[in-house]
């Protein structure tokens, strides 16, 4: 196989790195077995309507989309379980008000989700829980036969990026990472321009989550108490999938192309020690803190048809809100923030437009059907229309528009890129999580109306 890894070959690799390293990486042996499992890409199973969902962690993000799901033709909401039993009840008041039954409540640790995928009247389980328990509850529902829904990253290691895959295959059920910036309106639209050739053969893009998140991470409620400890033990791109997903469909990723190898390299970090100094004093016990998180992570990436990816993380430096959004090809260019295009024989020579100047032509038929839907909702609109698209799916027996490989592929960022920090910036090689169908699987548009 060249310079590629299978999957024994890979996390063995991951294995000299060091102690530090191997919980980042994941180091278990493959099982070859596993191997021999259908692809989940092959998975297709009769129409769900109405689609019965169970939903493990109801904070802020969790919430928001239990509201979605109440605003979304053919969803029954019959389960909720999160570890604090207010919110249980504030999500059951909820879903009654709507005029749906009381999902029964799951509050009795952190694995009671286990009880609730054990209920045979569900049909799918979402997870909005701190990350390093997404894959636990996501195997726990494939298991039980539900499909998974989870939010981002879907994994932190290499090795619950291959155990997503591997239980998918063999249980056949879909594993869902619901990215919600592939369903923005200008990602959907330069996706749309994509497709339609107008910015040419693509050949480069940028793209990052550069987002001040210095007062969540030492918030005592919410994302902080779990958030922090990442930035504390380590050191890559470690949320790389918010900006890294659009460009992945528009690069058709897993469709035509795969992530071939990554180099990445951290700053040093400053940013945390110096906002608990300003917030809390010299002397606190924050700002005497050891982060591992370099400020800023910039990770490079090559794909196997030479197409280059710039990824970006930087969350602990004062600074506007960016995700780039950069996509580059042999006739034009779209950059966000703010939204602007050129395209050769088109724009005036040397100079940037509007985006809005090609919505009446290119604007995603997605953002047209379903725009009234979207209004009001988190991120934008975005969310709703993930969560809408994933019960359409289910609804119709139609192929979701992100899979278990897409989730994989995406989250691995984070662990190769630690890798690679680890190692004075050496190359790191993706693991091919398709198992070569990524030369045959079709492009997706997401919407085809």
């Amino acid at each position: 196989m060249g310079t590629e890894y299978d999957r024994r070959q890979f996390l063995k690799a991951g294995a000299t790195v060091g102690a530090g390293l191997i919980l980042s990486c994941g180091n278990k042996p493959a099982e070859s077995s596993a191997e021999k499992q259908a692809p989940a890409a092959a998975i297709q199973l009769p129409p769900i309507d109405p689609v019965r969902v169970g939903f493990v962690g109801v904070g802020s993000q969790g919430s928001s989309h239990v509201r979605n799901y109440l605003n979304i033709e053919g969803v029954e909401i019959r389960a909720v379980c999160d570890l604090v039993e207010e919110k249980v009840a504030s999500i059951q008041q909820l879903v009654r008000e709507s005029g749906q039954p009381e999902p029964a409540g799951y509050s009795r640790g952190e694995t009671d989700f286990k009880r609730l995928c054990e209920r045979d009247d569900l049909d799918m389980v979402f997870t909005a829980t701190p990350w390093e328990w997404h894959v636990p509850v996501c195997l726990e529902a494939m298991k039980t036969g539900k499909h998974a829904a989870t939010e981002v990253p879907a994994a932190v290691t290499l090795e619950e990026c291959w155990e997503m895959v591997e239980t998918s295959e063999k249980t056949r059920r879909h594993c869902v990472m619901m990215e919600n910036c592939c369903y923005g309106q200008a990602e959907l639209m330069v996706l749309n321009m994509v497709r339609h050739g107008l910015l040419g053969e693509l050949v480069h893009g940028e793209a990052g989550y550069l987002h001040d998140l210095r007062a969540l991470k030492f918030g005592t409620t919410g994302e902080g108490p779990w958030r922090m400890p990442h930035s504390v033990r380590r050191n890559g791109n470690v949320y790389p999938t918010h900006g890294l997903g659009p460009l992945a469909e528009c690069m058709n990723i897993n469709r035509g192309d795969r992530f071939d190898f990554l180099v990445s390299m951290s700053s040093k970090s400053r940013g945390l020690n110096l906002y608990a100094e300003k917030e809390f004093g010299a002397d606190s016990p924050q700002a005497k803190k050891t982060y591992a998180l370099g400020d800023v992570n910039s990770s490079l990436i090559r794909t196997k048809n030479g197409v280059t990816i710039i990824l970006i993380h930087d969350c602990d430096t004062p600074r506007p809100y960016s995700r780039i959004n950069l996509v580059q090809g042999t006739g034009g260019i779209f950059q966000g923030y703010p939204d602007r295009i050129y395209v050769e024989g088109k724009s005036e020579p040397h100079t940037w437009e509007p985006l809005e100047n090609y919505a009446g032509e290119y604007e995603h038929p997605l953002w047209k059907e379903e725009l009234e839907g979207a209004k009001g909702a988190g991120h934008g609109g975005m969310d709703y229309l993930e969560d809408y698209r994933l019960v359409d799916a289910l609804r119709t027996g139609r192929y979701p528009d992100m899979d278990v490989y897409d989730a994989a592929a995406w989250s691995a960022v984070s662990a190769l890129s630690e890798r690679s920090v680890a190692e004075k910036s050496r190359p790191v090689d993706f693991p091919d999580f398709t198992r070569g169908m990524w030369k045959t699987n079709s492009p997706i548009f997401i919407c085809d109306l």
